[in-house]
C-alpha cells in the first residue's frame, strides 16, 4: 500500500501508464549501466547499445501488453460497479490473486445489493416497505413528482389474526399486496406502510382518478374476495390527498387523516383529504 501511494504521483490517473514507466524504468537500469560505464572508459559500442535499447523497449511493450491483459477482468468489473450494470463478466475460476480479487467484489456486491433489497423490501409481500417507498418517491424527477398519495388500511385485520391464526394473517397481507399490485397502472408505487397499512402513489392524478381506482379495487374485493371475516368479505378504508411534489410528510399526514375519518364513517370507504383552501 504504501509503494502505491508512494508512486501515486506516476501518471495518476492510468494505472496502465505507471506499470509502464516502472517496469521501463527497472529493465533499463542495466542498459543505464552499461551507458555509464561506456562513456566512463570509452568503450561504448553505439551499434550493440542501439540495438539493445530497441530490444529492450519492445520487450517492456509486451510485458506491459500482457500486464494489462491480466488486468482487463479488474478493469471491466470495476467499470460495471461504477456505472451502476448488473451484467459484470463471469471469470472462470483459475485460483490466482486477479480471480481472487474478483470473485471477493462480486461477493460483496452482491451482498450491498441483497441488503439494500432487505432494507427497501417488505419480505413477507415482496413489496416496497416505507423506506423504500419514500425512497423511490424521492427518487423521481421533479415533473414526475405530482399525483395522489393514499394510505390503506386493513378492516378489522385483528379480527383475522384472532379469529384465523397469524399464518392466515400473513397470507391476506401478501394476497392484498398483490391484488393492489395487479389493479394499479405500472407507474403507480404501492408499498406495505406498515402493519396492516399500506401505501399508494398515483403518479399524475387527480383524486377523482385514485379515487375510481380504489373504488375498482373494493369492488373486486367483495366479488372476489381474499379471505372473510364472519362471513364478510375483508374489505379497506383509505384516505387520498393530493401531493403536487411540495413537502411529502404533510400530504401523507393528510391522506391519513382521511383515512381515520373512513374508518370513523363506518369503514369501506374511501375518504378524501379536503383541499388547503377548503380549510382555510
Amino acid at each position: 500500500m504504501q509503494f502505491y501511494l508512494a508512486t501515486s504521483f506516476i501518471f495518476p490517473r492510468s494505472l496502465r501508464l505507471r506499470l509502464f514507466t516502472l517496469c521501463f524504468v527497472a529493465t533499463h537500469l542495466p542498459l543505464l549501466g552499461y551507458l555509464v560505464w561506456g562513456l566512463a572508459t570509452g568503450r561504448i559500442a553505439l551499434a550493440e547499445f542501439v540495438l539493445l535499447t530497441l530490444a529492450t523497449i519492445i520487450g517492456t511493450g509486451i510485458a506491459l501488453f500482457g500486464i494489462g491483459a491480466l488486468l482487463n477482468p479488474i478493469h471491466a468489473l470495476a467499470e460495471a460497479l461504477h456505472e451502476g450494470k448488473d451484467d459484470a463478466p463471469v471469470l472462470p475460476v483459475v485460483g490466482d490473486v486477479i480471480q481472487t480479487l474478483y470473485a471477493g467484489v462480486q461477493r460483496a456486491r452482491d451482498r450491498i445489493d441483497d441488503l439494500h433489497q432487505a432494507a427497501h423490501e417488505d419480505p413477507l409481500t415482496g413489496i416496497a416497505n416505507r423506506r423504500g417507498f419514500l425512497a423511490e418517491l424521492d427518487a423521481l424527477p421533479a415533473d414526475r413528482r405530482r399525483g395522489c398519495v393514499a394510505i390503506i388500511d386493513i378492516d378489522y385485520f385483528k379480527r383475522v389474526n384472532d379469529l384465523m391464526g397469524h399464518e392466515e394473517g400473513d397470507r391476506v397481507l401478501a394476497a392484498f399486496a398483490t391484488r393492489l399490485s395487479a389493479l394499479v397502472r405500472r407507474v403507480d408505487l404501492v408499498a406495505r406502510w406498515g402493519g396492516e397499512e399500506f401505501a399508494i402513489f398515483f403518479q399524475d392524478c387527480i383524486e377523482d382518478e385514485a379515487s375510481w381506482s380504489l373504488a375498482r379495487i373494493a369492488s373486486r374485493m367483495r366479488t372476489h374476495p381474499i379471505g372473510d371475516i364472519h362471513g364478510r368479505p375483508i374489505s379497506f378504508s383509505a384516505g387520498i390527498c393530493r401531493w403536487n411534489g411540495g413537502e411529502l410528510e404533510d400530504a401523507l399526514a393528510r391522506a391519513d387523516e382521511a383515512l381515520y375519518d373512513a374508518k370513523q364513517s363506518g369503514r369501506d370507504r374511501i375518504a378524501r383529504a379536503p383541499s388547503l383552501l377548503q380549510e382555510v
